[in-house]
């Protein structure tokens, strides 16, 4: 594709796949000593969730391997967000898709292949690229010779806009993944999307106000 495409970063889980119980269940079996609520781990996609943990398990031991060497087999097990197909076929079409996420980039692929979604994607950068999504953004924009003007991410968490915010870029937060509506109203993002088969709609309705706003 040529570079002036305009681009989606998606996030994976919460946006993709409704991974939150089964990352929850995985969390807070690794730290039994503690009383790890839904609310507790939801607190830690506020910010970068790699950061968050880190202060969370202080001298717990608990690493990144462990983690995904028993969530990977469960994320799996998941089906695809009702809608999602049709909306990336639909996307696809128009817009460059890649995927930045904070879980390990081979298992995403893998899922996707198993559910004929890979094929919609440049790119996957999940945790094992970089840990901060922030760094990732820039890596896209230095590697396909875009910028913040050129792209909008869809993402469902407060830490997700944080950091995009930090690279100047605009998002479109999913209400139907890890964070409520109340919560992603703290990050200011560009718009909100209720339903997977919302998302073609909010992403012509974000770009269509963008050429507005700044004459593009």
């Amino acid at each position: 594709m040529k570079n002036n495409v305009k681009t989606i970063l998606f996030d994976f889980d919460g946006v993709i796949v409704n991974s939150f119980q089964p990352a929850f269940e995985v969390s807070r079996m690794l730290r039994p000593r503690m009383d790890f609520t839904k609310d507790d781990y939801r607190k830690c996609f506020e910010g970068n969730v790699y950061e968050e943990f880190l202060k969370i398990d202080k001298k717990q031991e608990v690493t990144n391997k462990q983690f995904f060497e028993i969530y990977i087999p469960k994320l799996f097990q998941l089906p695809v967000v009702k809608g999602i197909p049709k909306t990336l076929k639909m996307l696809f079409k128009k817009y460059r898709l890649i995927i930045i996420s904070s879980t390990i980039s081979s298992p995403i692929g893998e899922w996707l292949n198993r559910r004929g979604l890979a094929k919609y994607f440049s790119e996957i950068m999940g945790g094992d690229v970089h840990k901060i999504k922030l760094e990732k953004i820039r890596m896209i924009f230095e590697k396909y010779g875009i910028n913040s003007d050129d792209c909008v991410f869809i993402t469902d968490t407060l830490g997700d806009l944080r950091e995009a915010k930090n690279a100047g870029l605009n998002c479109l937060a999913v209400t139907y993944g890890f964070h409520s509506e109340d919560t992603l109203r703290k990050g200011k993002p560009a718009g909100f999307v209720k339903t997977p088969q919302d998302i073609p709609i909010e992403v012509e309705k974000y770009w269509n106000k963008y050429k507005k706003c700044h004459g593009k």
